[in-house]
């Protein structure tokens, strides 16, 4: 083996005796499998197997590990072979308790052959004779502070001392990613159930049930990419048995467009019924976006509402995807003149109506359907939209199977909603 640099440590004043060869094997033989303990992220299986390695193979007395807790200036004890007075948990102050209090603060090893001589030992099992504390440090930063006791005198030669520093290197850098890794763990499950929770609201922000409205099929669905997102419909009852339907999609991603959403969603069922068409309705919508809204945000949204006694639907867009309209004579996309997303400028929102003849059904989707693209960059697009909505069976769940069947297992990259508005066949 080859020969170690003096560590740095401080000694009390007894002479030390030569250890026999055995149990410098030993330690030897542990140092070797303390470096595997680094193929571990399980801070209770790292602390556990080194204390009992150590005790079993020096035959100490007792065999602590504390952590530090830099939040407190503490010790706390992780793990304890041997002591009948402490258990796990037990605190000690920095640099005011004991020698491991002494060594956390001076991050030196301190060493005494005979506890009863020196000045930092509080006083435990009454068969220590001899006790060594090691800080163990990972690039500076203190970790924690490991000791070993022995019931004989002197316990510890140098070179067993070297060998625990080594030792205690390899516990130090296990232990330090062990912690992280509980940490970056802790905090990754405490951001997944915030997300769930999230999800959970904002699923119960969309419609529960779709409306009844005789002579007429109403329907939608929302597929977000991540556990929560920006996009979502809603169907809001009007007097005179009229529906607001809407459909929008607040840019970004994420907690921050679900908040924007969760917000937007608030003002416009407000203003929806007491405004006196689409046009007006996201005018007002959008004066007070621009008031509260933070800057680089805005929400694309088409709103109409459904009048089934007169058999028309009236909406405006504000820069959303054009409406694709069906019937048994052809199709056409609903273009409209004017009409910016909602947050970025003072803007005006042209109306169009449009006539619902028997048959006739009108699909309002986001840019997560028609983009949803294969890893080759082809795109579900505009023609494939189409082509399913004009296919006798569409329905907003038929439309999302198709298109999560298109991205082949690549998933939505964005979030995915479509309404559906249909006018039944057979109806006057």
């Amino acid at each position: 083996m080859a020969t170690m640099p003096r560590p740095e440590f401080e000694l009390s004043s007894q002479p030390m005796l030569d250890p026999s060869a055995n149990r410098i094997d030993e330690l030897i033989r542990l140092q070797k499998s303390a470096q595997r303990i680094t193929s571990t992220l399980n801070i209770d299986e790292i602390i556990d197997r080194i204390v009992d390695e150590v005790s079993e193979s020096l035959h100490c007395v007792e065999i602590n590990l504390y952590l530090h807790e830099s939040d407190k200036n503490e010790l706390k004890l992780a793990a304890v072979r041997g002591c009948t007075l402490h258990q796990k948990g037990h605190r000690l102050k920095i640099g005011e308790q004991g020698m491991s209090g002494h060594v956390a603060a001076t991050r030196k090893m301190h060493y005494a052959p005979d506890v009863l001589l020196d000045p930092y030992y509080l006083a435990c099992e009454p068969k220590t004779r001899s006790e060594v504390a090691i800080p163990l440090e990972v690039d500076g930063e203190l970790v924690g502070v490991f000791t070993a006791s022995h019931h004989e005198l002197d316990a510890f030669c140098s070179t067993q001392l070297r060998l625990f520093q080594g030792l205690c290197s390899h516990v130090a850098v296990a232990v330090q990613n062990a912690r992280r890794f509980q940490r970056e763990h802790k905090q990754r499950e405490k951001m997944t159930r915030e997300a769930e929770e999230a999800r959970t609201i904002q699923q119960a922000l969309l419609p529960r049930t779709s409306p009844f409205i005789p002579g007429f099929v109403v329907s939608g669905l929302s597929l977000p990419a991540g556990a929560v997102g920006g996009d979502w419909y809603d169907f809001i009852p009007l007097p005179d048995g009229r529906w607001g339907l809407v459909l929008a999609d607040v840019s970004g991603k994420g907690m921050a467009a679900a908040l924007l959403m969760s917000a937007t969603r608030g003002m416009l069922r407000s203003l929806a019924r007491i405004g006196s068409g689409p046009g007006e309705v996201l005018t007002r919508l959008n004066n007070m976006l621009l008031e509260d809204f933070p800057d680089g945000r805005f929400v694309t949204m088409v709103y109409a509402e459904l009048d089934p006694e007169r058999h028309t639907l009236r909406l405006a867009n504000a820069g959303h995807l054009a409406p694709l309209l069906v019937e048994p004579s052809g199709y056409r996309w609903i273009q409209s003149e004017l009409g910016l997303p909602l947050g970025v400028a003072i803007s005006k929102f042209s109306e169009t109506e449009i006539p619902l003849n028997r048959g006739s059904r009108i699909a309002f989707y986001s840019d997560g359907i028609t983009e949803a693209e294969l890893e080759s960059g082809e795109d579900y697009g505009a023609e494939r939209l189409l082509a399913h909505v004009q296919s006798p069976d569409f329905s907003p769940e038929s439309l999302l199977s198709d298109v999560r069947k298109f991205a082949n297992g690549a998933g939505l990259r964005d979030d995915a909603t479509v309404i559906l508005v249909g006018r039944r066949a057979e109806t006057n």
